[in-house]
């Protein structure tokens, strides 16, 4: 795992990252840079699908990816003492009362599971819960929508993602692109509005005008998936995502309504907001 953090400050927030399919701890800088410049202690783990780890594509675990994933999220969280101790840069610097996770594509769909959206086991039905208290608040990026409309493939391919978004509770952004149109669902590009559409108050929704997947280029600073590059549409998810955190975590912190107020004075050309 990685972990970047501010290099002074006390009592700084916690932030889990979870990668999209086939990345690593390498990926998302110019979401995780930025983070961490502004006052968080950021934690991204490699999960097990990552290309870095080369898995064979006979390699048996393939199946359960999924669940890999959802206990790496678990572990850090449980052994954020260890992770502690071993990185003497943030050594009693951690204010355990404000973690947030976040992700993005897969790693969205993971980072919701601790929010508390379930889905079923595909090995026996059953419904998968993940819930954990000590998520205050999240971010998920192009987070998948509703399992009734994905592909024949992608139905196949990933038989878990079928999300209940209902009981996703704790505060939440979702950022979605209004040109996402993917090849995982039949609805296009509205079916990533899903985790805000479902679920209950409180959440926000910053819907980027333009934005593909890569959503301008949050993947990394020379990702080559990133087929519509936009610093702009960066910087909007950026700012809007480290004010949204803010006030999440910090009860009175008027960055999140500040923010909103200046785009609905000024306007801008990069999103627009939804909150309920």
């Amino acid at each position: 795992m990685r972990v970047s953090a501010p290099t002074t400050g006390d009592a700084l927030p916690v932030i889990i990252f979870s990668h999209g399919h086939g990345q690593s701890l390498y990926a998302y800088g110019p979401l995780t840079d930025y983070w961490a410049a502004h006052g968080f202690v950021v934690i991204q783990p490699t999960h097990l699908d990552s290309r870095m780890l080369g898995l064979a594509p006979d390699d048996s675990r393939r199946p359960r990816f999924w669940r890999f994933r959802e206990d790496d999220l678990a572990t850090i969280l449980d052994g954020l003492d260890h992770i502690e101790t071993e990185s003497l840069t943030i050594r009693g610097r951690l204010d355990r009362s404000r973690i947030a996770v976040a992700g993005h594509s897969w790693g969205g769909q993971t980072a919701s599971t601790l929010l508390g959206a379930t889905h079923p086991d595909p090995d026996n039905g059953s419904v998968v819960n993940r819930k954990d208290t000590r998520i205050k608040a999240g971010v998920l990026l192009g987070v998948p929508g509703s399992g009734n409309d994905l592909t024949e493939h992608a139905a196949r391919t990933f038989p878990f993602m079928y999300p209940d978004f209902s009981t996703m509770t704790a505060p939440t952004l979702i950022v979605v692109g209004d040109h996402d149109i993917g090849r995982l669902s039949t609805r296009g590009a509205g079916w990533w509005r899903d985790a805000y559409d479902l679920s209950p108050s409180p959440k926000a929704l910053l819907n980027v005008f333009g934005g593909e997947h890569a959503l301008g280029g949050i993947p990394g600073y020379e990702a080559r998936e990133t087929t519509d590059e936009r610093p702009e549409r960066v910087a909007a998810i950026q700012h809007f995502s480290t004010a949204f955190l803010y006030s999440a975590l910090y009860p009175g912190d008027p960055a999140w309504l500040d923010a909103v107020a200046a785009l609905a004075a000024h306007g801008a050309p990069e999103g627009s907001i939804e909150m309920k």
